[in-house]
């Protein structure tokens, strides 16, 4: 054991890792994706997850006008899907068009649920705290949808 900077203990223990996504509603019938890293289950009862995103997202002023967001852990067989929402920014890209995802409406403000990942979680902003250059969301877990016999994705970032 050694004394080391922070960026290179982040380094060691960054690969492999879980990532999700959420779906937030960028403007009416138009949806966009962002990967995460940083989210975590934070109640029991109610059911609550919060996420983490940058203040410079398009992904953080989606969630300033519109409390709700779709927490999805994608399968294996999404990995490109990940990979692209996390390196292409919504203002730019209309992900759900270019990457022909399925999904249904979900109950929640109609956020899309992706028909092939392992779990969606539909939940509503109930707070929000600064946190930095990012903020956290906390949503309650209104309706949930799983796949049990989808695998879960692991994902490998591109080394430096």
């Amino acid at each position: 054991m050694e004394l080391v900077s922070y960026v290179e203990a982040l380094k060691i223990i960054k690969s492999p890792t879980r990532v999700a996504l959420a779906v937030v509603r960028a403007k009416e019938n138009i949806y966009n994706l962002i990967t995460l890293e940083w989210y975590m289950r934070t109640s029991i009862e109610p059911p609550m997850f919060a996420i983490s995103i940058g203040h410079t997202r398009y992904s953080y002023e989606c969630l300033q006008e519109n409390r709700f967001f779709n927490l999805v852990f994608p399968s294996d067989e999404m990995k490109n899907i990940v990979k692209y929402c996390g390196s292409h920014s919504g203002r730019d890209f209309d992900k759900f068009n270019i990457l022909d995802i399925n999904w249904m409406p979900g109950r929640l403000n109609k956020l899309p649920i992706l028909d092939d990942a392992v779990a969606n979680f539909e939940c509503q902003i109930t707070g929000q705290i600064k946190s930095g250059d990012h903020t956290i969301f906390v949503g309650e877990v209104k309706y949930v949808w799983a796949n049990a016999d989808k695998e879960l994705a692991i994902y490998y970032p591109l080394k430096d």
